[in-house]
């Protein structure tokens, strides 16, 4: 699979990376560091792509998207 290919990723992986690419974009972030950013999150909170096997939508322990207080 070469380096930007999103087939790896589930719909829900998706749809999440265009909603956090939309929240960069209207903070007025470019359109490819929007796009970077947001994939980014989705790896960092999901450990990338599709996975098979044991302990499949687990929780990872490191949400990106949470909110800090």
């Amino acid at each position: 699979m070469p380096q930007g290919d999103k087939s790896a990723y589930t719909d829900k992986q998706k749809r999440k990376a265009k909603h956090i690419e939309e929240a960069y974009e209207d903070k007025g972030v470019s359109q490819d560091e929007a796009e970077s950013r947001a994939w980014a999150t989705v790896n960092k909170d999901d450990g990338g792509g599709k996975k098979s096997g044991s302990g499949r939508g687990a929780e990872t322990g490191h949400p990106a998207a949470r909110a800090t207080q």
